[in-house]
C-alpha cells in the first residue's frame, strides 16, 4: 500500500481504514511479530514498558464476538438485528486484532501520565507499523474496552486498562480522505516570529 514512498510522503497521506472495510489476508504470525518489533520503538521513559499485546486470531475472535454479545444484551436486550450482528462481529471484522493493554501506575521515577502516552504512541506505532507492511490499519475503543465484566474474556488483568484495539488487514475499498484540522485552529506560538 505505502511501499516506496518517503516518511514525509507517507505521514502526508497516513489513513485508518474503517474496520468493517477490512477483509482477508491479514498479517501471518512472522508480520505480527514483525510489526509488534516496530510498534515497541516508542518513548518510554524509564524503560518500563508501560503496556503488552493481546494477538486475537482465528476462532477465538469468533468466540469473543459471542461472548461479547451475551454481555450487550445484558444491558440492551432489546437490541435489533443489526446491532446484535454488530456486536456479534467486534472481533471478525479485520483478520488480526492486537490489543494495546496499558500498564500504567505508580511508579517512583515515571509519572502514570507518561505511561499512558507511552502506550498511546504505541497504538500508533502499531497502526504505520501495519502499513509499512502493506496492511490497513485502524485504533478502535469500543464499549467492552471500558467494561471491566468483558476484561476477563479479553485477556485483560485487574488493575489494567485498554489503551486501544488495533484491527488490521486487506481492504478492497477505496482509502478516502477525511476533514482535518486547520492548523490555525489548533496551532498557538510562543516568542519571535519569523
Amino acid at each position: 500500500m505505502y511501499d516506496n514512498i518517503s516518511l514525509r510522503d507517507y505521514l502526508a497521506t497516513r489513513r485508518s481504514v474503517p474496520a468493517f472495510q477490512m477483509c482477508e489476508p491479514g498479517p501471518d504470525k512472522v508480520e505480527i511479530e514483525s510489526i509488534l518489533k516496530l510498534a515497541v520503538r516508542v518513548p518510554d521513559h524509564g524503560k518500563i514498558a508501560p503496556w503488552r499485546f493481546i494477538v486475537y486470531r482465528g476462532n477465538k475472535r469468533v468466540e469473543i464476538g459471542e461472548a461479547l454479545l451475551a454481555l450487550a444484551l445484558e444491558k440492551k436486550p432489546e437490541l435489533d438485528e443489526e446491532m446484535i450482528k454488530v456486536e456479534r462481529s467486534r472481533f471478525t471484522r479485520a483478520p488480526v486484532v492486537i490489543g494495546v493493554i496499558s500498564t500504567a501506575g505508580p511508579h517512583p521515577k515515571v509519572p502514570e501520565w507518561e505511561q499512558v502516552m507511552s502506550a498511546g504512541a504505541v497504538c500508533l506505532n502499531l497502526l504505520m507499523a501495519a502499513n509499512a507492511h502493506g496492511y490497513v490499519a485502524n485504533w478502535l475503543s469500543e464499549w467492552f474496552a471500558f467494561d471491566e465484566r468483558a476484561f476477563p474474556l479479553l485477556g485483560v488483568k485487574p488493575g489494567e486498562k485498554v489503551a486501544g484495539f488495533i484491527h488490521m488487514g486487506s481492504t478492497t475499498f477505496p482509502i478516502v480522505e477525511r476533514p482535518r484540522p486547520e492548523l490555525q485552529d489548533v496551532v498557538s506560538w510562543v516568542g519571535d516570529e519569523d
